[in-house]
C-alpha cells in the first residue's frame, strides 16, 4: 500500500484542500498520515477523519516583523525538522504533499533529509513565506492562479484548488425552506464574515431597503456580528456563519457578494456562482486579495467593487449589474479548466510519488 504524508496548517484555509483530497486518496488505496502542530486548526479538523493518522511536531512561526519570539522560534523549527525527519524515516512514505503554513517547513525539510519527493500548493497569487522556503525542495508547486506559476522557479503548475465535494452538493429547496425564501425572487448571499469585513456588513445593512426590492438577502455577518435592529426585516435573513449548511446556501444563492480570499474564490468558482468581489484594501492585508480579485475580473469570472468605492448606492448598482450579467459569468466559469483542482493536484502527486 502506498503512503502519503499531508501537511499544512495554522489556519483552516491551509487544511481544507487537504481534507478535499483525503476521500479520493482513500478510494485509491493510499495510507494517509498528517503531520501538524499540537492543539492546532489542523489537529482539530483532521482529528475528525478516523482513517488518517495524525502526528505532531514542534513549530515556530515565521514572521516578517520584529517580535521577541523571533529569537526562540527558529530553535522550535529546527526541533520540528528533526522530529519530522524521524517520523518520515519511520513511515517511509512515497510522497509528501504540503499545503503551506508555517508547520509545513519542518515537514518539507524532513522529507528532503529522507529523499522523499515533495509536492507543494500555493493558494495565493504570490507565494507566502513558508512556500518560498519550501520551494527549493519541491518537485512541483501547484498553483491556484495561473499568474502564480511564474513565481515558482519553473516548477509551477496551474491546478486550481481542491474543493470538498460536499460544498457542491447542496439542496436549493431545502435551503429556501430553512431560510424562509420563496421561489420567483432571486437570492443574494452576502458574506461579510469576520471583524475585518465590518465594512461590508455596514453597507449591506444600509442598502437593505433597496436590495430587498429586487432580492431576498442571506447575510453571513460573522461571529458576534448579528444586528438586532434588522431582525425580522422582510426578505432578509442574517446568520453568524454556516458550517454544514453552507452547501445548501451556495445552491440557494443566485448571486454573491464576498471578500476575495483564495479559498472563497475557489468555492465560488466550483459552485458556479456569479460574484461581486470586495477585496480587502491594501492597508488591511499584504494585497493578495486585490490581486486575486483582479485575476478573476480579468478572466471574466467575477465583477469587482473596491472597498474605497463602496457605498449603499454603488453596492446596489453593482449587484444589480452582476445579476444582469450572470449569463456571461456562467459561461466563463463553465469554461474554466481548474474549477475544482482535485484531479489536477492528484495528477502531480501521483506523478512524483516514488514507486
Amino acid at each position: 500500500m502506498k503512503k502519503i504524508v499531508l501537511t499544512g496548517g495554522g489556519t483552516a484555509g491551509h487544511v481544507t484542500p487537504n481534507l478535499a483530497l483525503i476521500p479520493r486518496l482513500l478510494q485509491d488505496g493510499w495510507e494517509i498520515h498528517y503531520i501538524g502542530a499540537a492543539n492546532s486548526a489542523e489537529q482539530e479538523l483532521v482529528g475528525r477523519v478516523p482513517e488518517v493518522t495524525f502526528h505532531t511536531v514542534s513549530v515556530g512561526k515565521l514572521r516578517r516583523y520584529f517580535d521577541p519570539r523571533n529569537f526562540t522560534d527558529p530553535f522550535r523549527v529546527v526541533k520540528g525538522v528533526f522530529q519530522a525527519a524521524g517520523i518520515i524515516r519511520k513511515l517511509k512514505p512515497n510522497v509528501v504533499f504540503s499545503k503551506g503554513g508555517f508547520v509545513s517547513v519542518p515537514v518539507v525539510y524532513g522529507a528532503k533529509l529522507n529523499g522523499v519527493p515533495v509536492v507543494t500548493h500555493e493558494s495565493d497569487m504570490t507565494p507566502g513565506l513558508a512556500n518560498k522556503l519550501c520551494m527549493p525542495f519541491a518537485k512541483a508547486q501547484c498553483c491556484t492562479f495561473p499568474e502564480a506559476v511564474k513565481y515558482a522557479r519553473g516548477k509551477g503548475v496551474h491546478t486550481g484548488t481542491p474543493i470538498r465535494p460536499e460544498v457542491l452538493n447542496g439542496d436549493r429547496n431545502q435551503a429556501r425552506r430553512r431560510f424562509g425564501f420563496i421561489e420567483g425572487l432571486p437570492v443574494l448571499m452576502a458574506v461579510g464574515g469576520s471583524s475585518g469585513a465590518q465594512a461590508i456588513n455596514q453597507v449591506i445593512w444600509q442598502a437593505l431597503p433597496q436590495l430587498t426590492e429586487s432580492f431576498q438577502v442571506l447575510h453571513l455577518c460573522g461571529k458576534g456580528n448579528l444586528n438586532g435592529a434588522y431582525e425580522g426585516t422582510p426578505r432578509y435573513v442574517q446568520v453568524e456563519y454556516l458550517n454544514e449548511e453552507m452547501a445548501d446556501a451556495y445552491a440557494c444563492a443566485d448571486v454573491l457578494v464576498s471578500r476575495a480570499g483564495s479559498n472563497a474564490l475557489c468555492e465560488i468558482l466550483a459552485a458556479r456562482k456569479p460574484a461581486l468581489l470586495i477585496p480587502y484594501p491594501k492597508g488591511a492585508s499584504r494585497g493578495d486579495q486585490l490581486l486575486n480579485a483582479e485575476s478573476f475580473r480579468s478572466r471574466g469570472l467575477s465583477r469587482v467593487l473596491l472597498q474605497e468605492d463602496m457605498t449603499p448606492d454603488s453596492l446596489v448598482a453593482a449587484v444589480t449589474q452582476l445579476y444582469h450579467d450572470r449569463g456571461a459569468l456562467y459561461e466563463a466559469m463553465a469554461a474554466e479548466p481548474t474549477a475544482n483542482g482535485i484531479d489536477n493536484v492528484l495528477e502531480q502527486i501521483y506523478k512524483y510519488a516514488k514507486p
